[in-house]
């Protein structure tokens, strides 16, 4: 089996030789400034746009999933209704690299490097656009997942950064009640139904639902649009072989 640094070499043989530049500078950050919000997150890629919020709009490469998604809005809402109603086992807590919550209902299509084959049945409409538009066109982080987010009335999650800033999470907005918010990087702001949220989760954020029902959103976690082909596939070797180890230890 290949190491690490025999993967990168290939990669710096096709792509060239700075083309790992900032994933070299982040593995080695030596006293790197970050944002002050950014304080909790584990990995920051140099060069990375330091801002919390983003227009869902404005990169072409994520433009498109927004589109599909908030255009398929009333099936979407509809299938997750249905499923929430006559299939609640389905949904599992929601468990958080820092802790697991009875009151965050989750339902994946997208976890452990694929589609969850189940998804295809309880949300068929939601499942296809992450196959044919976010996994098609690799603009999803397959270190990472999408799912049905559903926080109970009266839940709450603290404040948080998550592990790094080279992916990038959007919210499209299911199902919201009054009394529903996140904040991220000190700014809140309220989910419109049938539209989409794009945030920085490396920023600390947090969010609560004060309203009578459920909230729901579907989340997905996309490459930042600033990071190249040659550093997502580094990224996605690092980040593979350190959980490994963990996992070993």
């Amino acid at each position: 089996m290949q190491s690490t640094e025999e993967r990168f070499a290939a990669i710096r043989e096709e792509f060239g030789p700075d083309s790992l530049q900032r994933v070299e500078e982040m593995m080695n950050p030596g006293g790197r400034s970050r944002h002050a919000m950014q304080a909790g997150a584990k990995w920051i890629l140099p060069g990375i746009s330091q801002q919390p919020w983003h227009d869902p709009r404005s990169n072409p490469e994520i433009a498109p999933l927004v589109d599909a998604l908030e255009g398929a809005h009333p099936a979407i809402g509809r299938e997750h209704e249905r499923t929430w109603r006559a299939k609640p086992t389905a949904f599992s807590q929601y468990e958080h690299y820092l802790t697991r919550q009875e009151d965050w209902q989750s339902l994946h299509l997208y976890r452990d490097g694929g589609l969850v084959a189940a998804a295809a049945e309880t949300a068929p409409t939601a499942f296809g656009i992450i196959r044919d538009v976010a996994v098609a066109r690799n603009l999803i982080c397959p270190l990472l997942e999408s799912h049905f987010s559903t926080l109970l009335p009266g839940a709450r999650i603290a404040p948080h950064c998550d592990l790094w800033n080279f992916s990038i999470n959007l919210h499209f907005a299911v199902d919201i009640p009054d009394g529903c918010d996140i904040t991220v990087g000190g700014e809140t702001r309220v989910w419109e139904e049938g539209r989409c949220l794009l945030f920085d989760y490396s920023f600390e954020h947090h969010a609560e639902n004060r309203g009578v029902r459920p909230r729901t959103c579907l989340l997905v976690d996309l490459w930042h649009p600033e990071t190249t082909v040659p550093e997502r596939q580094a990224l996605t070797i690092l980040v593979t072989e350190v959980r490994q180890l963990l996992a070993g230890t």
